[in-house]
């Protein structure tokens, strides 16, 4: 009666158990977690997969096929199946947005963008090489700034101009903040700065891959504000966000299991 979707990626890993309704329409979410993936993969899906179960009060026998996807999708055993992020970020997409053209998923240590035709993936671009321009990147250089990253997207919107980062190397931009507050500088504009370059590296890969509207933004980057205005502002188009963007892939990964 319940598929189960499992996105693990390399900093965290998403659970998603679905109403199974034999592929016709979209299934009712039963439940969804959000949990730290830590040093084992194999045991933050199993943990993670318990606590989804618990969650909903089902037990583990009732969930029927298993999907997994993400960074660490071989590493689940229990899986019926492992699929790509691509075609578990675009399924989910579509779940939400079913006119969706352009995913743009910002995750914890990678970024894609993925083309869209009639719902299934035609195209994508993916930056998996260096944290620059995801989530670890904004993690550490929030602790170089010594600011809430939580902040961030309230200082993005509430601050006039910014400063030019030109590293896109996480270390070296690092370094270059550093040296920016030894000078002096605003730590707003160095925020707004750090923003802008993520969005530059990300419109590049847009720009690259073509984009068409309407545009969805997934992954848990998408829940800084900051980072989607300044997306809007440079591709001039309004971006839609899921209520919860960061179990997109694992939604995904739930509808696919349908399938099976």
């Amino acid at each position: 009666m319940y598929t189960c979707g499992i996105d693990i990626g390399s900093v965290s890993t998403e659970v998603v158990i679905l109403e199974n309704n034999n592929g016709e329409g979209n299934g009712k979410i039963v439940s969804y977690i959000i949990s730290p993936t830590g040093a084992n993969s194999k045991t933050a899906a199993e943990n993670a997969l318990q606590e989804a179960c618990n969650s909903s009060g089902l037990a583990r026998e009732s969930i029927g096929p298993i999907v997994a996807t993400g960074y660490g999708r071989i590493n689940v055993p229990f899986a019926d199946k492992n699929i790509t992020e691509i075609s578990c970020h675009a399924r989910g997409a579509i779940s939400i947005f079913p006119d969706t053209r352009t995913v743009i998923d910002i995750g914890g240590q990678d970024s894609k963008v993925i083309k869209l035709e009639d719902g299934n993936p035609v195209d994508f671009l993916m930056n998996d090489k260096c944290a620059a321009g995801t989530g670890r990147f904004l993690e550490v250089m929030a602790r170089a700034l010594e600011i809430d990253l939580e902040s961030f997207a309230d200082i993005f919107l509430s601050t006039d101009g910014h400063v030019d980062i030109s590293s896109t190397c996480t270390v070296f931009a690092e370094s270059e903040i550093v040296s920016l507050i030894g000078q002096g500088v605003e730590k707003n504009r160095i925020i707004r700065g750090l923003i802008y370059s993520i969005v530059s590296k990300m419109t590049s890969m847009v720009e690259r891959i073509g984009l068409e509207e309407p545009v969805c933004m997934t992954g848990g980057v998408a829940k800084n504000l900051g980072v989607v205005h300044a997306l809007e502002e440079k591709l001039k188009v309004k971006i839609k966000i899921p209520d919860e963007p960061q179990i997109t892939g694992a939604l995904g990964a739930a509808y696919l299991a349908q399938k099976i």
